[in-house]
């Protein structure tokens, strides 16, 4: 792989590209069952409401990795970072350094819009992925538990009391 990766940022046609990745990053995971995005709330979210940004990896003027990221916000550093919610390189791809190219391009960035901080999640059984992020001298955030509230129970703890 070239050391200076070609990037571009996804584009509204790019809607059913960008869920074939999701999917795939969810088959992976063993989570492919948990994915009920459709194009057409992809395209809602991420180009109409603009609540998320994508960005593609290329090698040969193909897509062949991507990231899917938005702002968040840290009330101890006062400023917004980047949350990067998925990162995918198509398995004939990796040990390129395409995963690596995405993560420097999201802390470009991050540093061009003046964020505190990049961060994610990751699978505790994904050692490839937890090796590679602490190759990248990426701290593990392991004092912290997520929490989550989703689906019905969303929906029922915002019914008016």
């Amino acid at each position: 792989m070239d050391r200076h990766a070609p990037f571009r940022t996804a584009e509204r046609q790019d809607v059913p590209l960008i869920l074939q990745f999701i999917r795939e990053l969810a088959e992976y995971e063993g989570m492919l069952d948990q994915v009920v995005a459709d194009e057409s709330t992809l395209e809602t979210w991420i180009f109409d409401k603009e609540k998320a940004e994508v960005i593609f990896v290329l090698e040969d003027g193909k897509e062949v990795g991507f990231a899917l990221f938005f702002h968040n916000f840290s009330t101890f550093l006062g400023r917004a970072g980047i949350y990067l919610e998925d990162l995918y390189v198509k398995p004939e791809y990796r040990k390129k350094g395409y995963g690596k190219a995405l993560l420097k391009k999201l802390a470009v960035i991050a540093a061009e819009r003046g964020c505190g901080r990049l961060e994610w999640w990751c699978l505790d059984w994904n050692k490839p992925s937890i090796d590679f992020y602490l190759s990248l001298s990426a701290e593990a955030m392991s004092a912290w538990t997520v929490y989550r509230i989703a689906g019905d129970t969303l929906a029922k703890l915002g019914q008016p009391s």
